[in-house]
């Protein structure tokens, strides 16, 4: 660049690079003035006061959620809107558009539309028999499908190393508990996506696996020794960093002591260890200087409880800010007219806190050339078109890909020799957490096995307990399926949600009481019965000594086709081993314990973070 060209380059201001370092969550807006919290009318088109809001404060990314995102046409012409209020900045800087589509557990997009595949432990349980293949088509696709709806941040993959059993929010998100596994395939997911261009976020720094409590909910307390978060905690981001240069990375709400003992007192008085996100010494210290990361570093949601108990929204983004971080994810609510101006009132506090040094100028600076070296890349993707999409969404070859991976994860962990199931002129009953679970896996026995005899299904959800103990008499045959742990504000959102998963709590609890006296009720009759894992597979544990047979799928979720027919990958292949179509080749990418009574009581109290932390990996079944 001449002289005379960069003299005309206009100055970037402190607030454009401040701006710049917010990524917000547009999931709901009213237009009407509200209380706090109650607006839940899902943001579909850009509203003009948050088109205005998101040019005149220099913006730099948003987070879509499952209610921003309906169909191709809405979803491209959002993106769209959303891009073109980026370009009429002064900057004129590409948006960063992300979300949460890790596959799974935590997908965003309509599953019926898109592929979602069985999530990152069914990967792990292909890892012995498949390597990386599957990790690199899910990456592959992920990306493609993404960036044809012109998002381009995608949160995932989740390389936390999973090896608590009461994890209620990581569990099947993590590939397993094995780092050098998690590491691999981690790595292969991330450089299949961004090879496609998708910028990727790895998850959640420096490590989320060995947590009882959700950071939803509370502040999580991590108290490995700085060899075991070496060999564990941090292997996969450390590997991942040296072979596939991630372009993002998310911090963790975890204290940490062994790496961060530092002390501070939060917004209710008290002294308080600081957590991963807003600890320098992990930031910085860990993260850049010892692990030589150069890219993007955003924070998690900081709505979250683990955030938000105990700092006010300007103390923790200048406090992470000042700690090392590149990105503030949902730092403030923008639900409503009466909520706009926090955004310009955080950023006067961000602003007064760069003047007084709390905030290093010169950092703010750097931080803000590594967002726009990130987003140079963002130019020369292609512009969504809805063709494109709709040729691009759930492709018979991505489907294809979504049945493989569900095949080749189906793992059979007790009574191999008890398989296949001959239902022929034999009663079953199915026993599942809703109807439409029961009636999916119905339909594919029937499919599969059209000589079969009478096909029952009970729902938990509509269960009159005594009903159901005559039906098992009844029965030859039981198979019963369970969904353990409860949802997570993760799956289902956020912290907007946080009344709802409250009430689901009791319902759960309900739940696995009665599932846990119908097995038992079986047993002592004696009946044929085979317990399916569909989700964590510790809970296998709990069941084993009533059935005669168990496995694991590691993901249940199901959609009605554009023929109104209930399908899901994931029952079909279950169906399939069960009737001796296919053989399970599987297997368990963690440690199943020999103590289940610990993962009884703790099943009732994970979504709040209530139970006690127990080591439970002492033995593989």
């Amino acid at each position: 660049m001449n002289s005379e060209a960069a003299a005309r380059k206009p100055t970037v201001t402190v607030q454009q690079m401040l701006g710049q370092k917010l990524m917000l969550d547009l999931r709901y807006y009213c237009e009407e003035p509200l209380a706090a919290g109650q607006c839940r009318k899902p943001m579909t088109s850009l509203p003009p006061a948050l088109a205005t809001l998101l040019r005149d404060y220099h913006i730099g990314g948003v987070i879509l959620f499952a209610e921003n995102v309906q169909n191709p046409q809405q979803i491209i012409d959002l993106t769209t809107q959303l891009q073109a209020v980026a370009a009429s900045q002064d900057q004129g800087l590409p948006l960063f558009i992300g979300i949460d589509q890790e596959g799974g557990r935590v997908a965003r997009l309509p599953r019926h539309q898109s592929t979602s595949f069985s999530g990152n432990m069914a990967i792990g349980a292909t890892y012995a028999a498949h390597g990386t293949l599957h990790a690199s088509a899910v990456g592959n696709i992920l990306a493609k499908e993404l960036l044809s709806l012109g998002i381009n941040v995608n949160f995932a993959p989740t390389v936390d190393v999973n090896i608590n059993p009461l994890n209620p929010v990581i569990n099947v998100r993590s590939f397993g508990e094995n780092p050098k596994m998690v590491a691999e395939l981690g790595g292969a997911m991330t450089k299949a996506m961004q090879q496609q261009g998708l910028l990727v976020s790895l998850k959640h720094f420096p490590g989320h696996g060995d947590t009882h409590v959700d950071s939803h909910h509370g502040l999580p307390r991590v108290d490995h020794s700085i060899a075991q978060i070496r060999q564990n905690d941090l292997l996969p981001f450390a590997e991942i960093i040296q072979q596939v240069n991630p372009a993002m990375i998310m911090t963790a709400h975890i204290q940490f002591p062994a790496l961060d003992s530092s002390v501070f007192v939060n917004k209710n008085g008290e002294e308080m260890l600081k957590p991963a996100t807003l600890s320098r010494n992990i930031l910085h210290g860990v993260l850049r200087e010892q692990l030589g990361y150069e890219g993007l570093i955003v924070t998690d949601a900081l709505d979250m409880a683990g955030i938000s108990q105990f700092f006010t929204v300007p103390q923790a983004v200048i406090e992470t800010f000042a700690a090392g971080a590149d990105i503030a994810l949902m730092p403030v609510k923008l639900q409503n007219p009466n909520e706009l101006r926090q955004l310009g009132v955080l950023l006067d506090e961000l602003s007064q806190a760069v003047n007084s040094g709390k905030i290093n100028k010169a950092e703010l600076s750097a931080s803000y050339q590594r967002i726009v070296k990130a987003k140079q890349p963002l130019n020369t993707l292609a512009r969504p078109t809805v063709e494109t999409a709709w040729a691009t969404l759930a492709h018979q070859t991505h489907r294809a890909a979504e049945l493989a991976l569900a095949r080749d994860a189906v793992t059979v962990v007790q009574g191999e020799h008890a398989l296949p199931l001959n239902l022929v002129g034999k009663k079953t009953l199915l026993i599942m957490p809703d109807t439409s679970k029961g009636m999916v896996l119905q339909q594919y026995l029937r499919q599969l096995a059209p000589e079969s005899g009478e096909i029952t299904v009970i729902s938990l959800m509509q269960l009159n307990l005594d009903a159901a103990k005559k039906q098992i008499a009844a029965a030859d045959r039981v198979i019963a399926g369970f969904i353990s742990p409860m949802q997570s504000l993760a799956e289902i959102g956020g912290m907007d949600d946080l009344a709802r998963i409250t009430n689901l709590a009791e319902a759960y609890q309900k739940q696995q009481r009665y599932f846990y006296q119908l097995l038992e009720y079986g047993a002592a009759l004696k009946k044929d019965q085979t317990f399916v894992s569909l989700r964590s597979p510790y809970e296998i544990s709990l069941y084993a000594p009533l059935v005669q047979r168990s496995l694991a799928t590691y993901a249940y979720h199901s959609w009605q086709d554009a023929h109104n027919q209930l399908a899901s990958p994931v029952y079909l292949a279950l169906a399939e081993v069960l009737l001796g179509k296919r053989r399970a080749s599987g297997t368990l990418p963690v440690t199943l314990s020999n103590t289940p009574t610990a993962l009884a009581d703790a099943a009732t109290s994970s979504h709040t973070g209530s139970a006690k932390h127990t080591s439970l990996l002492t033995s593989k079944p």
